[in-house]
């Protein structure tokens, strides 16, 4: 009798030993990142960041870059693009990423933008925000409150503008 209560007691009492983790904690950290993406051997991207958050347990995915990122962009021709910012945070589900503090973004050709906080759409491969910014292209330096623009900054638009403009007659 003392058998047969002793293992029901060890089997009633059955530890489930499989980890929680809470969904406001993060589910991986990662330190001194230096990712580098190539694509049939060539480099195309490569990401440094202090430290990466991963929030991939969580019912709308994303991964949060505290202490800022710098991000090297390299087209066919292996010109480099650069993109630096004090704060970033990538939304996995949406292709959305918010770049924050001292966002600047300049391209093999020199054309730069300065912004508080911006957005790209990975999806559509578009950049956007509704805050100040400053957008260097040529000899042109235009300042405005917000700016729309696909990647390339083929179709640059500064709104609310005003600064040096340079007009054909």
């Amino acid at each position: 009798m003392v058998i047969a209560f002793a293992m029901t007691m060890f089997f009633s009492c059955a530890v489930d030993l499989k980890p929680e983790v809470a969904e406001n904690v993060p589910v991986g950290i990662a330190e001194n990142i230096n990712l580098k993406y190539t694509d049939s051997g060539k480099l195309k991207a490569n990401l440094i960041s202090p430290k990466m958050f991963d929030y991939s347990n969580r019912a709308f995915p994303y991964s949060e870059f505290p202490d800022g990122i710098n991000l090297y962009l390299y087209d066919k021709e292996n010109n480099k693009s650069t993109v630096l910012a004090d704060y970033a945070i990538s939304y996995d589900k949406t292709g959305v990423i918010d770049l924050q503090g001292n966002v600047v973004l300049a391209t093999s050709t020199n054309d730069t933008l300065f912004a508080k906080q911006l957005y790209y759409d990975q999806n559509k491969q578009w950049l956007s925000t509704n805050q100040p910014v400053t957008f260097r292209t040529g000899g042109d330096l235009i300042n405005g409150n917000g700016f729309d623009s696909d990647v390339n900054f083929k179709e640059a638009e500064v709104l609310e503008i005003n600064g040096i403009i340079t007009l054909d007659e």
